[in-house]
């Protein structure tokens, strides 16, 4: 009686695994996803205002690119590129001898800066069309990156950040510029920056809240943690 109920137990189970319905212990099992958190909706109107005058000094950008370590014959990249204005200052300091990508989602950014491009004979300029979870740069690639006022409009920071790592050089450098915020109203907090960044690979470099001054604005440097 006994020896009957074990051999049709392990038929059943048998059955069960190639039907598909046997599930693996709970332990096993991947952890749900952690809930997405709320993003600012990327800016698609008039990409001249963000050439205002002044902007150079309100945002420190010379001291943000010394930081950065951009000089001639360095390779950078600026995520989320917008309308170009990081994007032709850095390519000027790092000559002829530097190559810069200028990366975005939007096809119009990214044929609005290839028209600043050639309009401002900068020929270092290389743009990439973009998706909001892998920036596809080329692997080994870049020595420093830059997100200017862009990283809450990320819908999928974490895989963007871990898409990256691949293109950087060894002690490359990952710099983002934004404002405290919810996520959803133009901004977002730097823990929040310094949690999703972590769970990239990534760890804190640096933290300087000199942009613009205002106490609003931070500035973070990332580097990638050593496998």
């Amino acid at each position: 009686m006994h020896k009957s109920f074990g051999i049709a137990l392990r038929w059943l189970v048998a059955l069960t695994v190639l039907s598909g319905l046997w599930l693996p212990p709970v332990g096993a099992q991947s952890a749900e996803p952690s809930p997405q958190r709320k993003t600012s909706t990327p800016y698609t109107g008039d990409l001249s205002i963000f050439d205002v005058p002044g902007r150079d000094q309100r945002l420190q950008i010379n001291r943000v690119m010394d930081m950065l370590g951009i000089e001639p014959g360095r390779s950078v990249a600026d995520i989320g590129a917008g309308s170009g204005w990081f994007t032709v200052r850095a390519a000027r300091r790092l000559a002829s001898s530097g190559t810069f990508y200028a990366v975005d989602i939007n096809p119009d950014a990214i044929q609005y800066i290839e028209q600043r491009a050639k309009k401002e004979q900068l020929h270092n300029i290389k743009t990439i069309l973009s998706k909001p979870d892998d920036p596809h740069l080329p692997a080994d690639s870049v020595d420093a990156v830059l997100l200017l006022k862009t990283y809450h409009e990320i819908a999928h920071p974490i895989a963007l950040l871990s898409n990256l790592r691949s293109s950087l050089k060894p002690g490359a450098k990952i710099g983002i510029i934004d404002r405290n915020g919810n996520g959803k109203n133009h901004g977002v907090s730097k823990d929040v920056v310094i949690r999703e960044a972590a769970q990239a690979g990534f760890e804190l470099h640096d933290f300087q809240d000199f942009v613009k001054g205002d106490g609003m604005d931070y500035f973070l440097i990332f580097t990638a943690k050593a496998h």
